[in-house]
């Protein structure tokens, strides 16, 4: 099995499509529709990674990058490997591409959050250096 992780440039159908089986494994939030997918693709403060296991697209990763008065953050978001997938390492090398990215940028730091019951997720990111912080993470729904 061949595992490569690349930056999405292009909004292909191919794309959409993964995207489209992937996200709902995450959440229930919608998938981008075909507009969307081109702004985020072309948002350069956005970087989507797509994941591959033989050649097909079985996982993605936004990183996403931003400038505060401190200095360059980012935060990962909607992290998703197809359960048919999994257990192959490639969330580990999703990560792992972003924080690569992130190096590049000079961030200051990367962040994420992830639910408790994903378990196997939470271990990976500790794995890999994240450190769980102690802090309340407040959202306002429109």
């Amino acid at each position: 099995m061949s595992v490569t992780i690349e930056i999405a440039t292009d909004a292909s159908d191919e794309l959409r499509d993964a995207l489209s089986r992937l996200l709902p494994q995450l959440s229930s939030s919608s998938p981008p529709d075909y507009d969307q997918l081109v702004a985020l693709v072309a948002d350069p403060g956005s970087v989507l990674f797509v994941a591959r296991l033989d050649g097909v697209i079985v996982g993605s990763l936004t990183l996403v990058l931003y400038r505060i008065p401190t200095g360059v953050k980012a935060w990962i978001e909607d992290v998703v490997v197809d359960a048919d997938a999994r257990g192959n390492g490639i969330g580990e090398l999703l990560n792992l591409a972003a924080l690569d990215e992130a190096r590049k940028h000079r961030v200051k730091g990367v962040s994420l959050t992830s639910r408790p019951s994903r378990e196997a997720a939470n271990r990976l990111y500790q794995r890999i250096g994240f450190s769980l912080r102690e802090t309340n993470v407040y959202r306002y729904d429109f």
